[in-house]
């Protein structure tokens, strides 16, 4: 396995690119174990808690016990979200799994930018409560683990087990892109892991309150993400921002 450690200035490729992976974890536990002899204390796990999230919790829990999980807390999840942390921390207690909120409170937010921003601008909302905060926690940070995986969308498609991030100048490891929605529910249940109640009642892609919308199963799993809106992400994966 390459000991090769990745940084931003120096990135000329995914070291990973011609690995097909053929183990039980189509390469997510090789990729972990090299991020975390790699980057150390220094590589920060952001999780939204989704299904993804909890397999990625497990798998990282066996290599690196202690990792530092950051969730971005918006102040408007649903109280499932909220539990749902409650029994991780539960399960995996050496895990330090920190809520980074935004410097707005949502009163704030209403004074400068009046009420429901996310019904006006959720692209301005996005910024303020999820992408500031993210790229406060990333500051100093050489790389990241997100659970992106290539069967999510076309633009998730183009996804590479380690990434160069021109949005947050960082490097971007992504343990699943390989992994498919039925592989991810069949580890959720071989390891019984808890995991976010609202996926049984079809919710797909959990988000904040205000731009989640349960779908129907021949419908995209992302058509529930922010609903009237020409938008799909919320600006973490993307390479700018809409916003200042």
């Amino acid at each position: 396995m390459t000991t090769q450690t990745v940084t931003y200035r120096d990135f000329t490729g995914d070291p990973f690119k011609d690995l097909s992976p053929s183990d039980d974890t189509k390469g997510a536990s090789r990729i972990l174990q090299w991020a975390y002899d790699s980057y150390g204390d220094s590589i920060v796990y952001a999780c939204s808690f989704g299904a993804e999230g909890v397999v990625l919790i497990d798998l990282i829990s066996k290599v690196k016990p202690e990792a530092e999980i950051i969730f971005l807390d918006t102040e408007i999840h649903f109280q499932e979200t909220y539990d749902l942390i409650d029994k991780i921390r539960n399960k995996y207690p050496e895990l330090h799994i920190r809520m980074k909120k935004p410097e707005l409170t949502l009163d704030k937010q209403a004074e400068k930018y009046g009420s429901a921003l996310w019904e006006r601008d959720p692209n301005q909302c996005c910024f303020i409560r999820k992408i500031k905060p993210l790229e406060e926690a990333l500051t100093g940070k050489p790389a990241w683990i997100s659970g992106l995986r290539r069967e999510q969308s076309l633009f998730r498609s183009k996804t590479d087990f380690v990434n160069k991030d021109d949005r947050f100048k960082s490097i971007k490891v992504c343990p699943l892109i390989h992994w498919t929605w039925e592989d991810v529910w069949a580890y959720i249940q071989e390891n019984e892991i808890p995991y976010n109640e609202l996926h049984n009642q079809g919710y797909p892609s959990i988000g904040c309150i205000p731009c989640t919308h349960s779908v129907t199963d021949s419908e995209d799993p992302r058509a529930g993400r922010w609903t009237g809106f020409n938008k799909t992400e919320c600006g973490m994966h993307t390479a700018g921002s809409n916003s200042n």
